[in-house]
């Protein structure tokens, strides 16, 4: 599990856990970390996560500390059954291609986690989406439609709410997969579960650190390079060192592989203290 500043790309907290944990298991103490390693400027948070994090403990966390999200729902029966009960006009369009055609709709739905019955005001907001495959046609599962749902306490229009929410997938979701397919974590390297957890944790370092040197010292076009164009145009540079008079040198046959090396190398006496 992993905790991403969707902003910065920085991994604020990560946690190795073992196959039998669940995964909506200790949440509140991995975003309790997680805030905590915020630097202090930063006065408005805005979470979004997946179904996993759907719990009541979690959304009563952020309501407490002031903190927006929008988290994917699971689907009971109530909720169900509440988007189901939602008339024609409540759904709207979001948009309809060949394949598809995808709506959305306010949901007028009351969770039974007691909070309302508190006297508190319930912060909630369940917004759904319904997908209809194009005419005659069938999803792969056999049914003609499918729903899903996100709960939110975010005030504003609905549609670019779901949207917001929907970004994850190339924030948090891209980080996985750069973890595991372009760098190391899939690869573990024991049968131990600590020699796992810091190999993982390795991994989310030179993940932060690459990072920084994209931001720091890389020209701008490089801000959102994958590690495998790093490895390309960058790591695997091939060079000759030199020791001549009592200096070393790195001499490059490529004068654009030149050029990128002296710009980054200038910005990182930059970066030095005085």
């Amino acid at each position: 599990m992993v905790v991403l500043w969707a902003e910065q790309d920085v991994i604020l907290h990560d946690e190795f856990r073992d196959g039998h944990v669940p995964a909506g298991c200790g949440n509140v103490r991995v975003l309790e970390q997680a805030v905590a390693q915020l630097p202090v400027g930063v006065t408005q948070i805005r979470f979004r996560a997946d179904s996993a994090l759907y719990e009541t403990a979690v959304l009563r966390w952020c309501e407490a500390h002031q903190i927006e999200y929008a988290i994917s729902a699971d689907l009971s029966e109530q909720l169900h059954a509440e988007i189901l009960r939602l008339p024609a006009t409540a759904w709207q369009l979001e948009r309809a291609d060949e394949e598809a055609r995808r709506e959305w709709a306010e949901v007028p739905y009351v969770p039974s986690d007691g909070d309302h019955r508190k006297g508190r005001p319930c912060l909630r907001r369940y917004l759904a989406i319904r997908i209809t495959p194009r005419q005659g046609t069938l999803f792969a599962d056999g049914s003609a439609v499918k729903h899903f749902a996100i709960v939110t306490n975010r005030a504003g229009d609905g549609l670019a709410l779901l949207q917001w929410h929907r970004e994850k997938a190339g924030t948090v979701e891209h980080t996985h997969h750069i973890l595991k397919n372009e760098l190391a974590a899939a690869a573990l390297p024991s049968g131990k579960f600590g020699a796992n957890a810091a190999w993982f944790r390795l991994n989310v370092l030179t993940y932060n650190l690459l990072t920084a040197l994209k931001r720091l010292t890389l020209p701008g076009d490089f801000a959102t390079s994958r590690p495998k164009r790093l490895r390309f145009l960058l790591f695997n540079t091939v060079g000759k060192v030199v020791h001549h008079a009592r200096r070393t040198l790195l001499r490059l046959t490529g004068t654009v592989h030149l050029a990128l090396m002296m710009a980054v190398r200038q910005r990182i006496v930059q970066l030095a203290p005085a």
